[in-house]
């Protein structure tokens, strides 16, 4: 692997556990207070989603990890898709309801390892090399 890729693939990027969506109306959200409990539409059973920069790149199962809460992972996506998703811009949240992994459409970001973004390009290129070297 190049230097270049070999830097890219140290970049840490969040991952997010999408455990369920609700909406609340405005009334709902003025009255929210400590202590306040938001039942979710999701049971214990129940697939969940796995993220990165927003995209759905996986899913799992709740587990418990001594004290924590873990993730089973259940399904991966495409390898090349898992990588594109990171050069996704991290603040084009999209509409993760209607996302499909063959989704493609994206803005660009600038490559900063420091911020732990990676430009679509660099994210492209990287899923070509890594999967020319397996």
């Amino acid at each position: 692997m190049s230097t270049d890729i070999q830097s890219l693939m140290k970049i840490e990027v969040p991952v997010i556990v999408l455990i369920a969506q609700h909406s609340l109306n405005v009334d709902e959200v003025r009255h929210l207070s400590p202590g306040a409990i938001l039942e979710l539409p999701t049971t214990l059973k129940d697939e969940l989603e796995i993220h990165i920069n927003n995209q759905p790149i996986a899913m799992g199962t709740a587990v418990k990890v001594g004290e924590n809460f873990g993730v089973r992972v259940t399904f991966v996506g495409d390898l090349k898709q898992r990588i594109e998703a990171l050069g996704r811009d991290i603040n084009d949240s999209g509409d993760s309801e209607g996302a499909s992994e063959a989704e493609t459409d994206s803005m660009e970001s600038p490559s900063d390892s420091a911020s732990g973004e990676v430009s679509q390009e660099d994210a492209s290129a990287l899923a070509d090399e890594i999967l020319a070297n397996s």
